[in-house]
């Protein structure tokens, strides 16, 4: 073993262990970072699906990258750009008169003036809860029936963030916070389409329909961010090298092709890792930005942990609802009703609540959705580094998709492939004709090539009870674990899944044992 002394070894390079590494590195520790795959980004990586063809594999839009971690770490003076900022929403209707929202700014045919008001309180009721969730994402959240002052604190804060949205709103948010999206949509608009579309932000990579509770948390979760969605040019793998240079230059190794098999113990400390070759690297921290099952019982074993902590994390629910769809295209596809600049939007396939809540439904049963649900982009139209000249690529997260699909995927992959380019063609009806290339990731794909337990873009569902001080179980809840030494930093600890970088920082300061401030610095 690899004797080095007061060392941290953080598991998997995806955009949180980067920026925990980064935070660490730049405080002074001695931090090397491991990646099974050949290179960095996890799930944020741009790769190539056919031949000149490329494309960011899993996540394409970047919306909730955290400004504490922008600023800390100079990202934007580091080499990180976009290839396009705040990017309208396309929601397409099958007649071809489409609804484009451009913040409260609403640009369609039957779109009645009471919706164009209530679009208006609608964003301003739910940026203003949004605003109290990113608080919340920046902090290390309190553990709850401790007599420790900072968790009394943490707790003291988190209702005085509520408090401060004065009585109306704070009422307002207790009310709706848990509740579905449906409800709060129907109760405010009645645009089919404006409303089918809103219904996205509460159920994009989830297990959730516009009926289920929490679709209205995840949709205040997606709108944490406060900021508009962008493509970052060369792919979200660029965000990823980004991360990688200035951890780099702050003085952390990365290694790729460095699968961890294994997290040692001497005791009940950490003493290190070992890698699927056999080599040992000693360790006197080891924190891990896999899923927590993976790190629980793939790394660490199940036979190291007190069996009730252990159910809970079983318990931890995370199977995958959602494919990504690829098309590499000979062409601009030509969709009915859309120029060319509106291609570059973010487009929509949901036509109505309505047709969102039926496409859950049957994923509730093991089916896939016979008419799914899409976000699609055409980042080449922008960033002419993806594809050929005057070719493109055309990426679609699409729900709903189980992990646990009754008919087995072995068996359904190509089928469903070619529902999904059936569903496009009613939009855009020659794309068939231009398709060269196709790639359908389902959830056992992206379990097997991003190593996420189920499939799940978030290591976990995004709900009330697998969030702050319960994410992803008590007792792993502010990033330190039971074993002594092993740390969490990714996705399945608060806040949660997205490109956002929140967990990362976080789970820095908790190893440097910052004390908690919403905006400080690690």
């Amino acid at each position: 073993m690899t004797n080095t002394e007061n060392h941290t070894v953080i598991i998997g390079a995806g955009h949180n262990g980067l920026i925990c590494a980064a935070y660490l590195a730049k405080a002074g520790k001695k931090v090397t970072v491991l990646e099974a795959g050949e290179q960095v980004g996890g799930a944020a990586i741009t790769r190539e699906f056919a031949p000149d063809f490329k494309v960011s594999a899993a996540a394409h839009l970047v919306f909730l990258l955290d400004k504490h971690v922008r600023k800390e770490l100079s990202l934007d003076s580091s080499g990180l750009s976009f290839s396009q900022r705040n990017m309208k929403t396309t929601a397409l209707a099958a007649d071809g008169h489409h609804l484009t929202i451009a913040g409260s700014s609403l640009q369609g045919l039957n779109i009645s003036d009471k919706d164009r008001v209530a679009m208006k309180e609608y964003l301003r009721f739910m940026g203003k809860f949004a605003g109290v969730v990113n608080r919340l994402n920046n902090r290390i959240p309190p553990r709850v029936g401790t007599h420790n002052r900072s968790d009394w604190i943490g707790l003291a804060k988190t209702a005085l963030n509520v408090r401060l949205l004065g009585k109306k709103d704070m009422r307002e948010f207790l009310r709706i916070a848990g509740i579905n999206i449906y409800d709060v949509l129907q109760e405010n608009f009645e645009n089919p389409l404006l409303k089918g579309a809103l219904s996205m932000d509460g159920v994009l990579g989830t297990n959730l329909g516009p009926r289920s509770n929490n679709s209205v948390f995840c949709a205040l979760q997606r709108l944490s961010g406060l900021q508009g969605m962008a493509t970052p040019k060369g792919g979200m793998g660029a965000v990823s090298a980004t991360l990688a240079d200035v951890a780099s230059r702050h003085g952390a190794t990365i290694r790729t092709s460095a699968e961890v098999s294994q997290i040692l113990l001497d005791g009940d400390h950490v003493s290190g890792i070992e890698l699927a070759d056999g080599e040992q690297i000693a360790a006197s921290t080891v924190i891990s930005s896999a899923d927590p099952k993976t790190t629980f019982f793939e790394l660490l074993g199940a036979r190291n942990l007190e069996a009730g902590f252990a159910r809970r994390v079983q318990n931890i629910r995370m199977r995958g609802n959602v494919a990504k769809l690829h098309l590499a295209l000979d062409g601009i596809p030509e969709f009915k009703g859309l120029d060319q600049e509106r291609l570059a939007d973010r487009i929509l396939i949901a036509p109505d609540i309505e047709y969102v809540e039926r496409a859950f439904n049957q994923s509730k049963y093991g089916d896939y959705s016979i008419k799914p649900v899409a976000e699609i982009t055409i980042p080449s139209l922008k960033d002419d580094s993806l594809a050929p000249t005057g070719q493109h690529v055309l990426s679609a997260i699409v729900q709903y998709a189980p992990y646990q699909l009754k008919a087995g995927w072995d068996s359904e992959k190509d089928v469903f492939t070619e529902k999904l380019i059936d569903l496009i063609s009613e939009y855009a009806p020659d794309i068939r004709s231009q398709i060269l290339h196709k790639e359908l990731l389902t959830p056992v794909d992206i379990e097997r090539e991003f190593r996420i337990t189920g499939g799940h873009w978030h290591h976990g569902e995004l709900a009330i009870d697998q969030s702050l001080m319960l994410r992803p179980v008590p007792r792993a809840a502010q990033y330190a674990s039971p074993v002594d030494g092993l740390y969490l930093c990714g996705a399945g600890s608060h806040p949660g899944g997205g490109v956002m970088g929140s967990a990362g920082r976080n789970a820095a300061r908790a190893v440097l044992g910052a004390k908690d401030s919403e905006d400080g610095n690690a």
